[in-house]
């Protein structure tokens, strides 16, 4: 089987993207098309819906969020040759450690019980990816299998949680008693009205910022440290590795615990930010898009923020246009959404090998060019 065919950096980190992204919002355009709509009045409220008034970019903003922490989750683990596919329980379980720090202190300083939360979340994130971790660097277990099974786990033990310990006394829905005032994170809102600015109400939270700040540790530590340089070189070339002295079982094992702390930090996002309790299936997926938000972001915390935002967009704009369009309901919006996942993970070296060999020619036509210039 050939190689992939190579491209400039700037041609793969942005052209490639953005032709994926092109064809599977032309495919979409189609099958709006089939379904009898406008396919520009779709995308035009797709975007209305997702930027058009201050709540729709907060929203969209929220939902990015969650993708930001899970797909820099996703990225680490890829870093060091891992293939986490558990982030969607590294987050269930980082989020309970979030619920109960703040159901144990709603009545602590703000100053206390915020970041006592934000720790919780990481160590519980951390301590749900170290099993699938030591196993794969001590006994061998593929890593995909084991966070797979450890989604069910998480899923489960959320399940037991809810139902029969956390839940709130007097009622049957599944959900824990709210947060104490001291125990939620503050509203951007709230936060820019007390700056002066007036914008509208929306779940968007502190998280957010967490999120960014995450990211560019993340970045720090994977290009600006030797234990970066260590992990990266691990993933891509164990055997070089071992013969530099580096210990792959000690990646394996330190890139799954940062990778489910990352994860941990949606609970942040969802729990301590929008929710303010502990509720059944409060991921909602979250973490297998973020696996194509690292994919589509190049696992590039950068490339992850803008791939977050996108993804965020589509779940925004795409509920207002299954509510302004009627013959596209939440259904297509979601086979619009796989249908990015499909051509900006799994198939774009599909246009890999067209868009060198167009880069090539061009570069081609633009020396012969030059040359007959000058003479």
């Amino acid at each position: 089987m050939s190689a992939p065919a190579k491209l400039p950096r700037w041609a793969d980190l942005v052209l490639l993207p953005a032709v994926s992204l092109a064809a599977a919002l032309l495919l979409s355009a189609g099958l709006v098309a089939v379904m009898g709509e406008s396919p520009v009045t779709a995308l035009r409220l797709l975007f209305a819906g997702a930027f058009g008034t201050g709540d729709a970019i907060g929203y969209t903003l929220y939902y990015a969020t969650n993708f930001i922490f899970t797909g820099l989750a996703v990225a680490v683990a890829y870093h060091a040759g891992l293939f986490n596919i558990g982030a969607e329980g590294q987050a269930y379980i980082g989020g309970l450690g979030v619920g109960l720090v703040c159901l144990a202190g709603g009545s602590w300083p703000a100053w206390v019980v915020l970041p006592l939360a934000v720790a919780a979340g990481a160590g519980f994130g951390a301590a749900w990816a170290f099993i699938p971790a030591w196993l794969q660097a001590r006994r061998g277990s593929h890593v995909v299998i084991t966070t797979i099974m450890f989604n069910f786990i998480a899923a489960a033990l959320m399940t037991y949680l809810l139902v029969n310990v956390l839940i709130k006394p007097g009622q049957q829905s599944p959900e824990s008693r709210e947060f104490g005032a001291n125990a939620v994170l503050p509203a951007v809102h709230g936060l820019l009205a007390k700056l002066g600015f007036e914008v509208a109400a929306s779940p968007l939270n502190l998280a957010f910022g967490i999120a960014l700040a995450a990211g560019g540790l993340v970045w720090v530590l994977l290009w600006r440290t030797r234990w970066g340089y260590r992990l990266r070189v691990a993933g891509a070339n164990p055997a070089a590795a071992v013969y530099a002295g580096i210990n792959p079982g000690r990646i394996t094992i330190g890139a799954m615990l940062l990778s489910g702390a990352l994860a941990g930090g949606l609970g942040l996002n969802e729990l301590a930010g929008s929710q303010h309790r502990i509720l059944l299936d409060f991921p909602g997926g979250a973490g297998f898009v973020g696996i194509a938000v690292a994919l589509m972001g190049r696992n590039h915390p950068v490339g992850i923020c803008a791939a977050a935002v996108l993804f965020g967009a589509l779940y925004q704009g795409g509920s207002q246009l299954s509510f302004d369009l009627p013959r596209i309901n939440r259904d297509l919006v979601v086979v619009i959404q796989g249908l990015v996942i499909l051509f900006c993970g799994a198939m774009e070296n599909v246009w890999r090998g067209p868009l060198a060999a167009l880069l090539a020619r061009l570069r081609v036509e633009s020396r012969e060019s030059r040359g007959e210039s000058q003479k």
